[in-house]
Protein backbone atom coordinates (compact mmCIF):
# COMPACT_ATOMS: atom_id res chain seq x y z
CA UNK A 1 0.00 0.00 0.00
CA UNK A 2 1.20 3.16 -0.94
CA UNK A 3 1.83 5.81 1.68
CA UNK A 4 0.29 9.29 1.19
CA UNK A 5 3.83 10.68 1.24
CA UNK A 6 5.00 8.64 -1.29
CA UNK A 7 1.50 9.23 -3.86
CA UNK A 8 1.75 12.75 -3.58
CA UNK A 9 5.13 12.43 -4.76
CA UNK A 10 4.24 9.78 -7.75
CA UNK A 11 1.45 12.56 -8.65
CA UNK A 12 4.05 15.91 -8.58
CA UNK A 13 6.02 14.28 -10.80
CA UNK A 14 3.17 12.96 -13.65
CA UNK A 15 1.72 16.67 -12.89
CA UNK A 16 5.55 17.89 -13.74
CA UNK A 17 5.88 15.84 -16.62
CA UNK A 18 2.19 17.25 -18.27
CA UNK A 19 3.15 20.86 -17.87
CA UNK A 20 6.46 20.28 -19.59
CA UNK A 21 4.88 18.45 -22.20
CA UNK A 22 1.94 21.66 -22.52
CA UNK A 23 4.74 23.77 -22.78
CA UNK A 24 6.62 21.95 -25.47
CA UNK A 25 3.25 21.79 -27.61
CA UNK A 26 2.53 25.43 -26.60
CA UNK A 27 5.96 26.49 -28.22
CA UNK A 28 5.26 24.74 -31.41
CA UNK A 29 5.09 27.43 -33.96
CA UNK A 30 1.54 27.08 -35.63
CA UNK A 31 1.94 29.08 -39.04
CA UNK A 32 2.30 25.86 -41.12
CA UNK A 33 -1.75 25.64 -40.30
CA UNK A 34 -4.09 27.17 -42.79
CA UNK A 35 -5.92 30.04 -41.02
CA UNK A 36 -9.25 29.52 -39.55
CA UNK A 37 -12.18 32.00 -39.70
CA UNK A 38 -11.80 33.55 -36.50
CA UNK A 39 -8.56 34.95 -37.46
CA UNK A 40 -9.22 35.34 -41.42
CA UNK A 41 -12.43 37.60 -40.03
CA UNK A 42 -10.00 39.37 -38.20
CA UNK A 43 -7.62 39.73 -40.52
CA UNK A 44 -10.47 40.70 -43.17
CA UNK A 45 -11.94 43.43 -40.76
CA UNK A 46 -9.03 44.84 -38.74
CA UNK A 47 -9.56 48.25 -39.87
CA UNK A 48 -13.66 48.21 -40.73
CA UNK A 49 -15.69 50.72 -39.20
CA UNK A 50 -18.25 49.16 -36.46
CA UNK A 51 -21.32 49.27 -38.66
CA UNK A 52 -18.97 46.68 -40.95
CA UNK A 53 -18.38 44.67 -37.68
CA UNK A 54 -21.27 44.26 -36.38
CA UNK A 55 -23.34 43.43 -39.63
CA UNK A 56 -21.27 40.69 -40.04
CA UNK A 57 -21.41 39.34 -36.46
CA UNK A 58 -25.32 39.97 -36.65
CA UNK A 59 -26.02 38.39 -39.78
CA UNK A 60 -26.90 34.41 -40.85
CA UNK A 61 -26.14 33.19 -44.06
CA UNK A 62 -25.10 29.67 -45.63
CA UNK A 63 -21.72 29.45 -46.55
CA UNK A 64 -22.38 30.18 -50.18
CA UNK A 65 -23.94 33.15 -49.32
CA UNK A 66 -21.25 34.37 -46.88
CA UNK A 67 -18.97 33.77 -49.50
CA UNK A 68 -21.09 36.46 -51.94
CA UNK A 69 -21.47 39.14 -48.85
CA UNK A 70 -17.67 39.00 -48.44
CA UNK A 71 -16.30 38.57 -51.95
CA UNK A 72 -16.12 42.48 -52.40
CA UNK A 73 -13.37 41.94 -49.37
CA UNK A 74 -11.56 39.24 -49.79
CA UNK A 75 -8.71 40.72 -52.13
CA UNK A 76 -5.63 39.05 -50.74
CA UNK A 77 -7.81 35.88 -49.92
CA UNK A 78 -7.16 32.59 -51.65
CA UNK A 79 -9.95 30.39 -52.85
CA UNK A 80 -9.23 27.96 -50.14
CA UNK A 81 -9.67 30.57 -47.04
CA UNK A 82 -12.56 32.27 -48.24
CA UNK A 83 -14.35 28.97 -48.26
CA UNK A 84 -12.80 28.71 -44.44
CA UNK A 85 -14.44 31.96 -43.59
CA UNK A 86 -17.63 31.70 -45.14
CA UNK A 87 -17.66 27.81 -43.33
CA UNK A 88 -16.68 29.95 -39.94
CA UNK A 89 -19.53 32.22 -40.35
CA UNK A 90 -22.29 29.95 -41.64
CA UNK A 91 -21.52 27.77 -38.45
CA UNK A 92 -20.73 31.03 -35.51
CA UNK A 93 -23.00 33.60 -36.94
CA UNK A 94 -24.87 35.60 -35.69
CA UNK A 95 -23.25 36.29 -32.06
CA UNK A 96 -25.06 36.55 -29.43
CA UNK A 97 -27.02 40.08 -29.39
CA UNK A 98 -25.90 41.23 -26.17
CA UNK A 99 -22.15 40.54 -27.58
CA UNK A 100 -22.69 41.67 -31.76
CA UNK A 101 -24.07 44.76 -30.66
CA UNK A 102 -20.55 45.87 -28.94
CA UNK A 103 -18.51 44.42 -31.45
CA UNK A 104 -15.89 46.11 -33.06
CA UNK A 105 -12.28 45.38 -35.09
CA UNK A 106 -10.61 45.54 -31.76
CA UNK A 107 -13.28 43.01 -29.90
CA UNK A 108 -12.61 40.39 -32.50
CA UNK A 109 -10.12 38.66 -31.16
CA UNK A 110 -12.24 38.24 -27.49
CA UNK A 111 -15.53 37.70 -28.92
CA UNK A 112 -15.11 35.56 -31.54
CA UNK A 113 -15.52 31.48 -30.83
CA UNK A 114 -13.04 29.20 -31.58
CA UNK A 115 -12.23 28.52 -35.45
CA UNK A 116 -11.25 25.09 -36.89
CA UNK A 117 -7.19 25.51 -36.13
CA UNK A 118 -7.90 26.36 -32.96
CA UNK A 119 -10.09 23.53 -31.75
CA UNK A 120 -7.25 20.95 -33.72
CA UNK A 121 -4.45 22.45 -31.49
CA UNK A 122 -6.91 22.91 -28.07
CA UNK A 123 -8.28 19.34 -28.25
CA UNK A 124 -6.26 16.90 -31.59
CA UNK A 125 -3.15 16.81 -30.58
CA UNK A 126 -3.26 16.23 -26.36
CA UNK A 127 -4.09 12.85 -26.92
CA UNK A 128 -2.46 11.78 -30.28
CA UNK A 129 -0.24 13.08 -33.15
CA UNK A 130 -1.42 15.52 -34.90
CA UNK A 131 -0.37 15.52 -38.18
CA UNK A 132 -1.03 11.56 -38.44
CA UNK A 133 -4.78 11.63 -36.03
CA UNK A 134 -5.64 14.76 -38.34
CA UNK A 135 -3.20 16.51 -40.45
CA UNK A 136 -2.75 13.68 -42.94
CA UNK A 137 -6.63 13.22 -43.07
CA UNK A 138 -8.67 13.60 -46.10
CA UNK A 139 -12.62 13.72 -45.53
CA UNK A 140 -15.57 15.49 -45.98
CA UNK A 141 -17.47 17.18 -43.57
CA UNK A 142 -19.71 14.18 -42.70
CA UNK A 143 -16.17 12.24 -42.54
CA UNK A 144 -15.29 14.85 -40.06
CA UNK A 145 -18.30 14.50 -37.98
CA UNK A 146 -18.33 10.36 -37.65
CA UNK A 147 -14.31 10.86 -36.18
CA UNK A 148 -16.76 11.94 -32.57
CA UNK A 149 -18.53 9.19 -32.94
CA UNK A 150 -15.41 6.75 -31.81
CA UNK A 151 -15.49 6.13 -28.26
CA UNK A 152 -12.10 7.73 -27.59
CA UNK A 153 -13.70 10.90 -29.13
CA UNK A 154 -17.01 11.09 -27.87
CA UNK A 155 -15.48 12.31 -24.47
CA UNK A 156 -14.11 15.42 -26.22
CA UNK A 157 -15.51 18.46 -24.43
CA UNK A 158 -16.40 20.18 -27.20
CA UNK A 159 -19.73 21.54 -28.44
CA UNK A 160 -22.05 20.66 -31.13
CA UNK A 161 -21.34 24.33 -32.33
CA UNK A 162 -17.47 23.55 -32.23
CA UNK A 163 -17.61 19.87 -33.98
CA UNK A 164 -19.21 21.31 -36.95
CA UNK A 165 -16.65 24.25 -37.22
CA UNK A 166 -13.76 21.74 -36.62
CA UNK A 167 -15.64 19.20 -39.08
CA UNK A 168 -15.72 22.56 -41.97
CA UNK A 169 -12.44 23.20 -41.57
CA UNK A 170 -11.12 20.05 -41.62
CA UNK A 171 -12.84 19.33 -44.37
CA UNK A 172 -11.77 22.32 -46.48
CA UNK A 173 -7.84 22.42 -45.52
CA UNK A 174 -7.08 18.57 -45.09
CA UNK A 175 -4.95 16.77 -45.69
CA UNK A 176 -1.38 18.92 -44.99
CA UNK A 177 1.16 17.64 -47.63
CA UNK A 178 3.75 16.26 -45.81
CA UNK A 179 6.32 18.62 -46.50
CA UNK A 180 4.59 20.92 -44.92
CA UNK A 181 4.18 19.75 -41.50
CA UNK A 182 7.48 20.48 -39.19
CA UNK A 183 9.52 17.81 -38.84
CA UNK A 184 8.58 17.29 -34.82
CA UNK A 185 4.89 16.39 -35.98
CA UNK A 186 5.14 14.17 -38.36
CA UNK A 187 4.54 10.96 -36.43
Amino acid sequence: MRTPRKAGRAELVVLVLLVSMVAAFAQTDHSFMPKGGNVLLQQMFAKAPDADVHAVVSAKHTAAEWQDVLRPRSEGLSDQEQRTLAAYLATNMPLPTDTAAHANAASLSTILPPDGDELAWNHCGSCHSLFTGYLGQSRDVTGWHNIFLSPFHRGIKMTEQERDTFAGYAAINMPLPREKVPEDLRF
